[in-house]
């Protein structure tokens, strides 16, 4: 797909089966989009989200960058293309319809569209090198995929504006603060941790993690009355589908699931580094 620019690893070892990689691979010019890319990207997700065999998906770019952006050079074939207005051209709308969670694994800049991909995604796990910026107002460019909506609904609209209207960088840690990123890790730690959680959302019970995903997702556009209402409207239609079978095998993934916790919690404490010196406390 776009002469591997759009790159798709399952992962085949036991711990972290079901989980899919995707990598957005034009690193030379910071994983910007080109219009195929943008096609190819959307095809992709079109085509996972029918797959049950897909649990986790994580989308990372290659090299030092996320994903830069449009590219500008090519401006003219996405803006005035349907790659914003036709949804099955669209990333985002591909990922938006997709039933399994998303982790954004941002290892470098994600910027404007590839900030946009990135708000996309159902949960962030950045790099200490990631960098975030909106410079729609930079370059004279309207959103299209959300960023306008979205941003000020998750990090308060004044700080949005603050951001968006300036065009200015922020760091993973900065984003962390305002909770658009869960955590931060070391660039060289940060795709074994992104597969490592993958992995613990793929182990547990998939029916309840694509309901949660809907329900939560669902209601972010509601006011909160209706909302609850909602949730619990989905909790019974949820249960009314479950016949005995269906609770028995509950029942045993239950236990399956305590087994191994309790299994997780016998395993011998890693023994203390007695080098090193102690903190000094003040």
């Amino acid at each position: 797909m776009s002469g591997g620019r759009i790159q798709v690893e399952r992962r085949t070892d036991a711990q972290s089966q079901g989980v899919v990689v995707i990598t957005i691979n034009r690193p030379e010019a910071l994983n910007s989009l080109t219009r195929e890319m943008i096609v190819d990207l959307a095809r992709v997700f079109a085509e996972l989200s029918e797959d049950p065999s897909v649990r986790v998906v994580c989308l990372t770019g290659a090299g030092r960058a996320f994903c830069a952006g449009v590219d500008l050079t090519a401006a003219s074939s996405v803006f005035q293309g349907n790659a914003f207005d036709n949804e099955h051209e669209s990333p985002v709308a591909q990922m938006a319809k997709c039933s399994f969670p998303i982790i954004g694994v941002i290892n470098g800049a994600a910027v404007t569209a590839g900030l946009e991909l990135a708000l996309a995604c159902d949960i962030l796990i950045a790099s200490t090198k990631a960098r975030f910026a909106d410079t729609h107002c930079v370059f004279g460019i309207a959103p299209g995929w959300g960023l306008s909506q979205k941003l000020p609904r998750m990090i308060a609209a004044n700080r949005a504006r603050d951001f968006s209207f300036s065009g200015k960088f922020i760091t993973g840690e900065t984003a962390e603060k305002w909770g658009l990123v869960s955590q931060v890790v070391e660039p060289e730690r940060l795709m074994a941790v992104a597969i490592a959680f993958a992995s613990t959302i793929a182990k547990n019970h998939q029916k309840m993690v694509k309901h949660y995903k809907r329900v939560l997702n669902d209601g972010l556009g509601m006011p909160l009355k209706e909302a609850l209402q909602m949730e619990q409207n989905r909790a019974q239609e949820y249960y009314a589908t479950m016949g005995p079978d269906a609770f028995e095998k509950m029942k045993k993934f239950i236990a399956s699931r305590s087994a191994a916790a309790e299994k997780e919690t016998k395993k011998p404490s890693p023994a203390k580094d007695s080098s090193r010196p102690p903190r000094s406390r003040m």
